[in-house]
């Protein structure tokens, strides 16, 4: 590591590693686009193609960690940029998550598509959109070091919780009126509360990107005094 073709060496396949996780966030974004453009265009061959394409995250998300590990083995590296690359081996377990979770709301896109819809889908299409944003800023701040852009998808969150609520306490209302919409409007809760996990997987992307910049734990800042 001491040397400067070693120093640019692995700054180069930091690099490449920065990418890759761009890469594989890109993947597991568009998994949850087409998801949920599935299940408000009730599109059952695009719900099934969700279901069947996440070989290509799977190859992503072992070829990172593996990069990680050899940059780990090899250049022993300190500070920041020992924290980039355990930042980065957590960033791609949670991008392994968002991907699962897109299948999650396939799966519960095609239970939906065998009823009559309970309503027009207004807030989930919302919420998938900031699910989304929140993921590509998270990313965008971990591969610029950006703690300001991080910050701003930790206040994101909010937003996110405020719309599922939205959407049990009226999903609700119609359980109560008919008691046929049930089933389908069930699905739909629980399609909200994936893309509620999706937005915590981009909050912990986004700590750990303030954690890697300036080694400050926000995790646990609630419990802290002062």
């Amino acid at each position: 590591m001491a040397s400067e073709h070693g120093v640019r060496h692995f700054q180069e396949e930091l690099e490449q590693l920065k990418a890759r996780l761009l890469e594989m966030g890109g993947l597991a974004e568009e998994q949850v686009r087409l998801a949920v453009k599935g299940l408000v265009e009730r599109d059952r061959d695009l719900i099934d193609r969700v279901l069947v394409s996440d070989e290509p995250l799977n190859a992503l998300h072992i070829e990172i960690d593996s990069r990680c590990f050899t940059l780990l083995a090899l250049y022993q590296p300190m500070a920041v940029d020992l924290r980039a690359i355990v930042a980065a081996v957590k960033i791609n377990t949670d991008l392994e998550r968002v991907g699962d979770l897109a299948i999650n709301i396939a799966e519960a896109a095609r239970q939906y598509s065998s009823h009559l819809p309970v309503k027009r889908l207004i807030d989930i299409p919302r919420m998938a959109t900031v699910a989304q944003r929140m993921l590509r800023d998270a990313l965008d701040a971990f591969v610029r070091r950006d703690t300001d852009l991080a910050q701003g998808v930790l206040n994101e969150d909010d937003t996110l919780d405020a719309l599922k609520t939205q959407i049990f306490r009226e999903l609700l209302t119609y359980m109560l009126q008919d008691p046929a919409t049930i089933e389908p409007a069930l699905d739909l809760i629980l399609i909200s509360r994936h893309l509620e996990r999706i937005g915590d997987h981009a909050t912990n992307i986004a700590e750990d990107v303030i954690f890697m910049v300036s080694a400050r734990d926000v995790r646990h800042h609630a419990s802290e005094s002062g």
